[in-house]
């Protein structure tokens, strides 16, 4: 089958042809004509099976008729990053080039101003994340009344992030009869029930498997420490080692760790960029513009990148963590293997991962082979394998030989002063008198002592701001008031 056969316009056909796509993937077969035919679709389909256009190409060709009005979009897409959202807008220009419509972008980290000016003069297509959209909204620069169209795209994600609740405000902002198109990688109960409720009389188009990985990938574990500095050392043998790599992501879990793991990469001498939630949006868009083009062959991301973002020529994915959801392991390692190319997936597994790793095979539904042994052949403790010390046992005694022997000492130590002191009572003719003893000793070295701990008192006390008592030095104008008292008038 050809985009030809299709329904689609002749501008939009001679886009797609400039493009160098001939043959359309299954899920925009299946698809596209039931969106010309103003159907609503539920589409399930894995990663990188080109969802983004199943529903950009019939846009376009339905867009080619009518006109926009000022604030208020014809049709509305909703992303849940903004790194899904602008690229959006570039399968719009790319296959709209033949087409004279207003696109307008309401992401974060942009001027408001920028954006209400867009609004302003009227669009065709407006894509948004949830919350921006809901700020225009409530600032009244836009009107929803006008949505033909509305694109929920990565619903799976939506959930994860926690924009349900806007999206299901947003909803009930747009008009009734619009025709909504839901798109989503997995299909949980939560995401199956909004879909029921957005929906009416969808088709159903599964081109695979919920939650299934691409078979052009090469899945990998690979057991290591707990600690953090030997997953590094494990992840940069496994760079260093890798065949034919010519670009990698690499995910961590948590935002912190990303920064850390860059910067480490960075130290021992790998060309490495960092993306994840906390940075600002321009930052954001020049890491992901490097690595797109090649300038910077290695990114260390959280799972802002995992979700939808089309980097067709990854040859590698390295999971520094496994993902705490099992459904994050699929986007993850979706990054590679993309558009009929081979992949690699590695995995680094720690001891107390065993419940994350077996759910992630449980949803794939299938093992993930180990490259090099398992979590068997790591050292039973970790903390003896790197020479600590047992702690201290109840007394102070232990810490093997060494403990015993400190223990035997102290106590033969204690038995010599012992005998000592029977001695000196068996002969009191040897004890010097009251007198003569050097009782004077320790009260000079008191006194001694006593300049040295004041010093040190005054200079903690020098560092330290004295503490205030009540109201300090300052008093209230109210409080120097004078008090006048009136006079009680008598009751007799």
């Amino acid at each position: 089958m050809s985009f030809a056969e299709l329904g689609l316009s002749d501008k939009v056909l001679q886009a797609v042809t400039a493009a160098g796509y001939t043959t359309p993937t299954p899920i925009q077969a299946q698809a596209i004509p039931h969106v010309l035919s103003r159907r609503d679709v539920l589409g399930v389909a894995q990663t990188g099976t080109g969802k983004t256009a199943a529903f950009t190409l019939p846009m376009l060709t339905l867009l080619e008729q009518g006109r926009a009005r000022a604030r208020m979009p014809r049709t509305l897409i909703l992303e849940p990053t903004r790194e899904l959202a602008a690229q959006v807008v570039e399968n719009f220009e790319r296959y709209g080039t033949n087409h004279k419509l207003n696109v307008a972008l309401l992401i974060g980290g942009v001027s408001f101003a920028d954006q209400d000016a867009k609004i302003t003069r009227g669009v065709d297509v407006l894509i948004a994340t949830p919350g921006r959209l809901l700020d225009h909204f409530e600032r009244g620069k836009l009107l929803l009344t006008g949505v033909e169209l509305l694109v929920i795209d990565e619903a799976d994600r939506m959930l994860d992030m926690g924009f349900i609740p806007d999206i299901e405000r947003i909803v009930k902002l747009v008009p009734f009869t619009r025709q909504t198109l839901f798109f989503s990688a997995t299909m949980p109960p939560e995401i199956q029930r909004l879909a029921d409720d957005f929906l009416h009389n969808p088709v159903r188009i599964e081109v695979a498997r919920p939650a299934s990985t691409a078979a052009t990938i090469e899945q990998r574990l690979v057991a290591t420490g707990a600690e953090g500095h030997q997953k590094r050392k494990t992840l940069r043998r496994l760079i260093r080692a890798a065949d034919e790599l010519k670009n990698a992501l690499v995910f961590c879990n948590r935002k912190r760790d990303v920064a850390q793991l860059q910067k480490s990469l960075a130290n021992h001498g790998f060309n490495v960029a960092a993306l994840h939630g906390d940075m600002d949006q321009r930052a954001r868009m020049a890491a992901l513009d490097a690595f797109r083009s090649g300038e910077i062959p290695l990114l260390v991301a959280s799972d802002v990148a995992a979700r939808g973002l089309d980097i067709p020529a990854v040859s590698h994915v390295f999971n520094f963590d496994v993902p705490h959801h099992a459904e994050d392991y699929v986007h993850r390692i979706g990054r590679t293997g993309r558009a009929g190319r081979s992949g690699h997936a590695f995995t680094l597994v720690a001891r107390g991962d065993e419940k994350s790793l077996a759910a992630i095979e449980t949803l794939i539904g299938q093992p993930i082979a180990w490259a090099e042994g398992d979590l068997t052949s790591l050292p039973e403790d970790e903390g003896e394998a790197r020479g600590e010390r047992r702690p201290r046992d109840r007394g102070g005694r232990g810490r093997g030989d060494a403990g015993r022997r400190e223990g035997s000492s102290r106590r033969e130590g204690s038995s010599r002063r012992g005998e000592r002191s029977r001695d000196r009572e068996a002969r009191p003719e040897q004890r010097p008198a009251a007198e003569e003893r050097p009782a004077a000793e320790p009260a000079r070295r008191r006194d001694e002592q006593r300049p040295r701990a004041a010093a040190a008192r005054r200079r903690d006390d020098d560092a330290m701001p004295e503490a205030e008592v009540g109201l300090g030095a300052h008093v209230p104008a109210f409080l120097l008031r004078p008090v006048v008292l009136k006079k009680r008038k008598d009751r007799e």
